[in-house]
């Protein structure tokens, strides 16, 4: 499968990046790519994108990854939502099994009841039990 990917050429401390296609089964540190697509800058915020090229790709089937799609849609090539890269760990709310369905609860008290749920499910840890004292010698009688 084709990815197009960010591939990072720049010094350290000062990040840039080539926009290239790439077999997703290659690592971006390999070098191998089939085509440069173009560049991108964060410390400048300057990106030069060739968008009929990526545009190109991306008809033949080649995915982008989480952060180039973001860029692709603040450039104006392609056009979306942008997809959260980093997405928070949100804890798991089992639901309650009662014959009583629960009232709507207002969007302003929600979070404090989530929060005392999950405080609820976390069983208590057992204590450690304290370690055996160890057996003094003694000496043999004479």
């Amino acid at each position: 499968m084709l990815k197009i990917r960010l591939q990072r050429v720049g010094r350290r401390n000062d990040p840039s990046f080539r926009v290239v296609v790439t077999d997703s089964h290659r690592s971006t540190k390999t070098g191998s790519f089939l085509e440069v697509l173009g560049s991108y800058s964060p410390i400048h915020h300057i990106a030069s994108l060739k968008k009929e090229r990526i545009l190109h790709w991306i008809s033949k089937g080649a995915q982008t990854s989480g952060t180039l799609h973001n860029l692709l849609i603040k450039e104006g090539v392609r056009e979306g939502k942008k997809v959260n890269v980093l997405p928070r760990h949100t804890p798991i709310i089992k639901e309650q099994t009662t014959g009583n369905p629960q009232p709507a609860i207002k969007a302003e008290d929600s979070t404090p009841k989530i929060e005392a749920a999950s405080e609820e499910e976390v069983a208590p840890v057992p204590d450690e039990q304290p370690a055996p004292e160890p057996i003094a010698e003694q000496k043999p009688a004479e």
